[in-house]
């Protein structure tokens, strides 16, 4: 079994409402199940996701659905959140890398729907079967350094979903469920880089994962709030118990000793 990924090179640079469905379809040639992982922030700037540098930290803001986690230090302070797109990470994914300069730029309002509109118009002009993922970085807790992830995706499975096979010596597997688009994301992000000016990859050889333009998306990545065994941080989980259990004892009254 084997795969290869290649870098598209020589795509333009991508302004306000762009045909990225035919500027890549022009700048590669595709085969039959292969997947593009497209960093997104070439989708922001197509959808006009643009806004001035002055006003990061207030775009931040709103992008921001619920904070997570926040620490000071001495450039200022750095808020983990979840933003609109239900992904959690640093600064809502508002970035100023690979942006124009003065500006930063948000990720797409809606990154599976962006991913389905690629897909969809690039299965038109080639007549074949692809799968794109839209790949953002972000960090990860308890490791140092950054990787790539799917935050869209359309006709590709996201999970490959071995609950209920057996492992090579026959034990079943209750759990075990891969993101493979994910793990494609991170893969493609090595020859994509974060300066080569290389946005695009084209993975052959996994077509097994390219499907439907219905599939479930990367949101479906997301870990359901029920099942979210880590929703705020360290700190923030200490004094929320903190004021709790403060609120608490007031409302029993004052603390009293019996003899």
């Amino acid at each position: 079994m084997g795969f290869s990924i290649d870098g598209v090179e020589g795509l333009p640079e991508i302004a306000k409402g762009a045909d990225l469905a035919a500027i890549i379809v022009g700048a590669t040639s595709l085969e039959e199940g292969d997947i593009l992982v497209i960093t997104s922030k070439i989708v922001s700037k197509a959808e006009g996701r643009v806004v001035a540098a002055a006003d990061r930290e207030q775009a931040i803001t709103d992008e921001t659905v619920r904070v997570v986690a926040t620490r000071e230090y001495e450039g200022g302070v750095t808020r983990i959140v979840e933003n609109r797109q239900g992904i959690i990470g640093a600064a809502a994914g508002v970035d100023a890398s690979n942006a124009p300069d003065g500006t930063v730029l948000l990720l797409p309002i809606d990154p599976d729907a962006s991913a389905r509109a690629l897909a969809t118009g690039i299965r038109a002009l080639t007549g074949i079967s692809i799968g794109v993922i839209l790949s953002d970085t972000l960090g990860r807790p308890w490791r140092d350094g950054q990787t790539d992830i799917a935050i869209g995706a359309a006709g590709v499975h996201v999970f490959d979903d071995l609950r209920g096979a057996t492992d090579a010596a026959g034990k079943p597997l209750a759990v075990t469920m891969p993101c493979v688009a994910d793990e494609i994301a991170g893969a493609a992000e090595l020859v994509k880089g974060k300066s080569a000016g290389v946005p695009v990859a084209v993975v052959r050889g996994l077509g097994r994962y390219v499907g439907e333009l219905d599939l479930p998306g990367a949101r479906s990545i997301q870990r359901p709030p029920e099942r979210d065994l880590f929703r705020v941080g360290a700190d923030e989980a200490y004094d929320n118990g903190y004021r709790d259990g403060f609120d608490e004892a007031q409302n029993e009254g004052p603390l009293r000793r019996d003899l």
